[in-house]
């Protein structure tokens, strides 16, 4: 999730690059996990992506934040979001290792569209023209993907409940607070998703070979790496300008799967994720005049 910002500076190039860099970096990680996933439980491996970020994030937050490095108010509501996105990241793993990650992403991002009828029913948002016709097309793009009568693969279940989860979770940060510190939020998100994914680690575990530590160490660096850029970037940059290029996640997933994993796509799998991708659109250009005030927060992205 995108960081609230009291000012953008105008240096909107360096917005952009940062965010196409942070966004670009996310369909690496998810390469690694896959190939870690041959080997290691995707239970173990989203323990480890949250142990290894930990070490690197909580060193940092201190020495930003000093002993108050955690947030101080709302710590149900903090707590309620990393429930949502450490289930997330968890039924994505479990994906990532059974189908195509081009398949896993565009299913995946029906989340910040499920996310839209879920403000309504929940927090009573109003629904407009410009939301019902981005629900159509993401549940279109949906049900296509799924390709009903031909034997419903359950990685694409997995990638879809995991954008049910990030769904929860975008509606719960909305829900609580648009003025969370992103340092903090992190830091809080980093501990308590390591001490609730620890159970599933222990049932699972393999100790992981000297050989794979280079790769351990990467899926969590390069996770924290993203979400790093993504603050730096809506310090440059507004929102509006910054998240449509989310999207560079799904054609960064293509490349990854079709160059290291030899993964090629369904065509009804492209027809489903342009029309995800369209509905993501519609929304994104519906939500730029209101993400233009400060302190507005948008912008989907499973960093955390």
């Amino acid at each position: 999730m995108a960081p609230a910002v009291s000012a953008v500076s105008s240096h909107p190039v360096k917005g952009v690059a940062l965010m196409a860099l942070a966004m670009l970096l996310i369909p690496v990680v998810d390469g690694i996990a896959k190939h870690l996933s041959a080997d290691y439980s995707p239970l173990f491996l989203s323990w480890a992506r949250y142990m290894v970020a930990s070490v690197i994030v909580l060193p940092a937050a201190v020495t930003l934040r000093g002993r108050h490095f955690l947030p101080r108010e709302r710590r149900t509501s903090h707590l309620a979001r990393t429930v949502c996105l450490v289930a997330a990241m968890t039924l994505y793993f479990l994906s990532i290792a059974r189908i195509p990650l081009a398949t896993v992403v565009s299913a995946y991002f029906v989340g910040p569209i499920i996310a839209v009828a879920l403000s309504v029913v929940i927090l009573k948002e109003r629904l407009t023209r410009r939301k019902t016709v981005s629900l159509v097309l993401g549940f279109a793009g949906a049900i296509i993907i799924l390709r009903p009568g031909t034997g419903i693969e359950p990685g694409i279940l997995l990638a879809l409940g995991a954008g049910l989860f990030f769904a929860l979770y975008l509606v719960a940060t909305r829900h609580a607070s648009a003025a969370s510190d992103p340092i903090e939020t992190l830091a809080f998100q980093c501990v308590v998703g390591t001490i609730l994914l620890t159970p599933q680690a222990l049932l699972s575990w393999s100790t992981p070979t000297w050989e794979d530590l280079t790769f351990f160490l990467g899926l969590g660096a390069l996770s924290a790496a993203s979400h790093a850029l993504a603050i730096a970037a809506f310090r440059f940059a507004d929102v509006s300008s910054l998240s449509p290029l989310v999207y560079l996640e799904l054609i960064g997933a293509v490349v990854i799967g079709y160059f290291v994993f030899n993964e090629v796509l369904y065509e009804t799998t492209i027809v489903g994720a342009a029309l995800i991708v369209f509905a993501g659109f519609l929304l994104l250009n519906g939500q730029a005049r209101e993400s233009r005030r400060p302190g507005k927060l948008e912008g989907p992205s499973r960093n955390g």
